[in-house]
């Protein structure tokens, strides 16, 4: 098999499931996800006819994952989660998917159910553990602890199941130190992978009420940009790939309607990659003999990433400007380049 078949990513099908097997009402959590738990599970004949939708645009993908999101999906009762992995089953044994993940929360990583998922094609679980510090899960209502999170990790790894995890930044009582507590704290428990989400203030949440109230305010978005970058540095620094980065509005139960405030950018992933980008060519400019004076500089970058280095808006390209007001900036396309590398070749 060729190296680049290996390292390619599946075809990804998502079963979202109703919210339910949550035992706590998180303070970021609408109304409206909270009185959609009593909604039916996804049936065996819905699961198939999304299977086989999806399976239209495998490609020459040669492995396929069903994913069960929105829910608790280990914090089910044991006989939904038992009937919902026996028709993921059925579909591995039928050869149309390979390997079954789920999402769930930290606290519902048991042996029991553990056990009971080993007998299933049950491959990869995402646990959602928002923050490593205490307090702050406190005062979001998390209901569990960075301790659970931490319990949670070893039990998957002894399972050999492959385990992603999802941290939030805009807690309240979170702070930028906190927040990068808890990415190094995330990165040492060795997860095979790592999405960061903003938190969006949602309308008839407990957190919508605080900030009509005035005691909660969302964090700006330039702000939670520039944190979102340094997060996934820390990722990065410790070799753990950042899948995702912002929320997309299906991710959303009712999409940007349900959303009263927050950092809310439909290509939130993008500025954060065009963030980094800056980064790199402002730490080489600075190393860079001359670039204060009157000359152009050419910048060299992958032609995939030319729209991370000039930014939102050509934000980037007006930043170096306004820094280095002297020099005139141009864009070199080079397709040796690795996708996230910068260089400044000889003008």
């Amino acid at each position: 098999m060729r190296p680049d078949t290996l390292k390619q990513k599946p075809l990804v099908i998502p079963i979202f499931i109703p919210h339910r097997g949550c035992p706590h009402k998180c303070a970021f959590c609408n109304q409206s996800i909270i009185t959609n738990e009593q909604a039916m599970l996804p049936d065996r004949n819905r699961i198939r006819q999304e299977v086989d939708t999806y399976l239209q645009y495998k490609g020459t993908r040669n492995r396929v994952q069903l994913a069960f999101f929105g829910g608790t999906f280990l914090g089910l009762p044991p006989e939904e989660t038992r009937e919902l992995l026996g028709i993921a089953r059925e579909l591995v044994t039928e050869k149309k998917i390979d390997t079954v993940r789920c999402s769930t929360r930290p606290d519902t990583i048991t042996p029991e159910r553990l056990d009971m998922a080993a007998q299933f094609s049950l491959t990869t679980v995402e646990l959602g553990v928002q923050s490593m510090d205490d307090q702050v899960l406190s005062t979001a209502r998390r209901g569990h602890t960075a301790r659970d999170t931490e319990n949670a990790a070893r039990l998957l790894r002894e399972y050999g199941i492959e385990t992603g995890m999802q941290m939030m930044v805009g807690l309240p009582g979170d702070t930028d130190v906190s927040a990068m507590e808890t990415a190094r704290s995330i990165a040492a428990l060795r997860p095979a992978f790592v999405r960061i989400y903003p938190l969006m203030v949602l309308k008839h949440s407990l957190i919508h009420q605080w900030h009509t109230r005035g005691s909660y305010t969302p964090m700006p978005l330039d702000h939670c940009v520039e944190l979102v970058a340094a997060l996934y540095r820390i990722f990065e620094e410790n070799g753990i790939p950042v899948i995702r980065m912002g929320l997309q509005a299906s991710e959303i139960l009712q999409g940007e309607d349900a959303m009263a405030a927050g950092p809310w950018h439909p290509a939130f992933g993008h500025l954060v990659f065009s963030r980094l980008m800056l980064d790199k060519t402002l730490a080489l400019l600075e190393t860079f003999p001359g670039a204060g004076t009157s000359r152009t500089i050419a910048l060299g970058v992958h032609p995939a990433s030319e729209s991370r280095l000039r930014g939102d808006r050509n934000h980037n390209m007006k930043e170096l400007k306004a820094r280095y007001p002297l020099a005139d900036f141009k864009i070199v396309r080079n397709s040796s380049l690795a996708p996230d590398d910068i260089a400044i070749p000889p003008a």
